[in-house]
């Protein structure tokens, strides 16, 4: 039986990272649909009151020397701590839904988080992001022009609204029946959930 799972992100987050790359890993063992909603982490948070962890030093120390290079070894994906981070991810949240509409959304996704988390480019410069997209097979122009829509900035603030209406302080969070998992460490609940339906 087909599941279907909606996943919370921003670009940000790394442990959204983690839980995109294993989530695509989930895709192929199991009967599963994944839909990206993306969103504004600075917008949930702001109106959550919700924080980062780096903005807590001992815990973003330990979060970034210890438990993401843990998960990125568990599940076998190339992980660089970015040194630009915080990057600023408007226009990168915004080119995702472009993406989609352009029907490359699962394309720009992988190209957008792999660039940050895996090859530590500062895409929050336009200039770069310009030059990464491109060189990934992505006609920057088309994306980046329809990113600045009214219709598409009206969109990523719907979507954000949306996802605080059900309860989101930040990402990744995913639904899966109607049930909420946040954070990519939970992603164990979700595949008992998908072993018992298949």
């Amino acid at each position: 039986m087909n599941k279907q799972l909606d996943f919370y992100f921003d670009f940000g987050s790394p442990t959204a990272y983690l839980a995109h790359k294993r989530l695509q890993t989930l895709q192929q063992k199991y009967n599963l649909n994944v839909t990206y909603k993306p969103v504004l982490l600075g917008g949930i948070f702001k109106t959550t009151g919700n924080n980062s962890p780096i903005a807590i030093p001992a815990k973003g120390n330990y979060m970034l020397q210890h438990d993401l290079p843990r998960f990125a070894e568990r599940y076998q994906v190339e992980m660089r701590f970015n040194p630009h981070f915080p990057i600023n991810t408007l226009t990168l949240m915004r080119g995702a839904i472009a993406a989609a509409e352009l029907g490359i959304a699962d394309r720009y996704t992988d190209i957008i988080y792999n660039g940050i988390w895996a090859q530590q480019k500062n895409l929050g410069d336009i200039e770069i992001l310009t030059s990464h997209l491109n060189d990934n097979g992505i006609d920057s122009d088309t994306l980046l022009t329809l990113a600045q829509t009214p219709a598409v900035k009206t969109q990523l603030i719907t979507n954000t609204e949306a996802a605080i209406s059900l309860g989101l302080f930040g990402v990744p969070t995913m639904f899966l029946d109607d049930a909420m998992y946040f954070g990519q460490d939970r992603l164990d609940f979700i595949e008992e959930v998908l072993i018992k339906a298949s």
